[in-house]
């Protein structure tokens, strides 16, 4: 029989470390004088006090290592069960949210989405805001040590070639992951710090710097305005901007760079696959927008630059409605949120280096094809590609098509039109956050959905944050009889 102590264990810590962050926003709620602290101080103490006795009650069931079943269900757990107790605050103060609109919120924070049921942040009390934020910010320091430390080890998506990074876990995943998350944390937290000082020398308020920086960083995309990124302009967005790409660049390359790889960033096949199609992007994408705007060069070369990247990168900011763009870069925008950033970064969707494995394995076939009796091995950064690499590849790619058209058709059940249904779908799969359309587009929210909608969307972000894998196997009768 499957123990799940030590699941619970570690679940139960995380739920009360959640419930310590609960600090920050009271404070902040504090300072406002508006009241609204003891909502944070309620919920912290509920979301403290469970995760304590959850963790107590389970500790006697802990191990040195985790089994695959466990990993499986521990990675699953917590993004379910955070955005569970991190939805209280949403509940239970001034929103008086729904559960369901608590519960896509947290989610959607969670798991650096970005797609928001609330409209009139602007009068919203501040430590909400804060939370939205620090939500992202746990959310997208948390995805990184996943995908560095446990995807590789349970084989989803072609993960397993990153073990060659020098993470060896398997049976030590806890100890292991202790260790690299400090690593990686400090990184995180430099990043945020710079990027919260580059805010406020751009003219931004402290607590705007703060928050946008904590959602910047995380490639999460919440903002404290309605109008999202659009009410700054000018140096901001090229801050904003350079800081989405640093945080969707693998970060262990930027561990090998401190401790003295200079070209580790540089070397990465990813990380120059990424910027060559930003470029690219950028360019056609300004050409375009030069012709909808002319003469505002600069204008338009900004606005391709903040937008795309938000957009590639899951960050989901808008500096404007691209729905007035015009039919082509509408469509251009729906296709680069599937692109995604780096493994190993905050970005999310489907990353740079499967669509590279997959170009290989199409180069390799076409060789074969042509020369039947030849050896055509597909390879990667020059390394062989190995079979079980390319079929998790294949298999993830198969899932994901597969589940972006079951979701969009479940949207379009529910009453919703083609255009909200499919970019809905993608937008939630691949934890973009905003849509196409006048609803759910960058121009609107997910507020107005009908709730059968937002429960729908709410799992297809669990499900593409986690890379679809490491759900869906523990939907099956042999995971459970392992």
């Amino acid at each position: 029989m499957l123990d799940m102590r030590p699941v619970g264990y570690v679940v139960g810590l995380l739920v009360g470390v959640l419930g310590l962050f609960m600090i920050l926003p009271m404070l902040v709620d504090i300072a406002e004088a508006r009241g609204h602290w003891r909502v944070f101080l309620e919920a912290g103490l509920i979301t403290t006090l469970t995760g304590g006795i959850i963790a107590l009650a389970c500790a006697n069931g802990v191990r040195e290592g985790l089994t695959i079943q466990q990993t499986f269900l521990l990675t699953t757990g917590v993004w379910l069960m955070l955005p569970l107790f991190g939805a209280l605050p949403f509940m239970l103060g001034q929103t008086d949210s729904s559960f369901t609109d608590a519960f896509f919120e947290a989610m959607s924070g969670m798991t650096t989405t970005g797609a928001t049921v609330f409209s009139g942040l602007e009068d919203m009390p501040k430590g909400l805001l804060m939370w939205r934020g620090i939500l992202q910010w746990l959310g997208g320091i948390g995805i990184i040590v996943v995908a560095m430390v446990f995807l590789p080890e349970l084989k989803v998506g072609g993960m397993q070639i990153f073990r060659s990074e020098g993470f060896d876990t398997f049976g030590k995943i806890l100890p292991r992951a202790g260790q690299i998350a400090t690593q990686i944390s400090v990184i995180y937290i430099w990043l945020t710090l710079a990027c919260v000082m580059s805010y406020l020398a751009a003219g931004m308020d402290t607590f705007d710097a703060t928050v946008h920086a904590l959602t910047t960083i995380s490639t999460g995309g919440f903002a404290n305005y309605d109008a999202s990124f659009a009410t700054f302009s000018g140096p901001t967005e090229y801050i904003a901007t350079f800081f989405m790409i640093s945080a969707a660049l693998p970060f262990v390359r930027y561990v090998q760079l401190i401790n003295g790889n200079v070209t580790a960033l540089h070397k990465d096949k990813q990380v120059r696959g990424f910027l060559a199609i930003i470029t690219v992007l950028i360019v056609v994408t300004t050409f375009t927008l030069q012709q909808i705007l002319p003469g505002a060069w600069e204008n338009a070369f900004r606005q391709s630059l903040f937008n795309i990247t938000s957009i590639i990168s899951g960050t989901g900011y808008a500096s404007a409605d691209y729905m007035q763009w015009g039919g082509f870069l509408i469509a251009m925008f729906f296709f680069i949120g599937l692109i995604g950033g780096c493994a190993g970064s905050t970005a999310c969707s489907i990353k740079i280096f499967r669509y590279q494995l997959l170009i290989a394995s199409i180069r390799a076939q076409l060789g074969r094809i042509r020369s039947p009796h030849g050896i055509f091995t597909p390879r990667y950064d020059g390394r062989p590609i190995g079979p079980d690499v390319l079929n998790s590849v294949m298999s993830f790619f198969m899932f994901f098509v597969v589940t972006l058209g079951l979701v969009a058709v479940a949207l379009s059940l529910t009453g919703l039109d083609l255009v909200t249904s499919v970019s809905g779908a993608a937008a939630a799969l691949a934890n973009i956050g905003p849509g196409l359309g006048e609803i759910i587009g960058p121009a609107g929210n997910y507020g107005s959905l009908n709730d059968t909608a937002k429960w729908i969307l709410t799992a297809a972000m669990l499900i593409g944050r986690l890379e679809l894998m490491a759900v869906y196997v523990i939907l099956t009768v042999s995971f459970w009889r392992a």
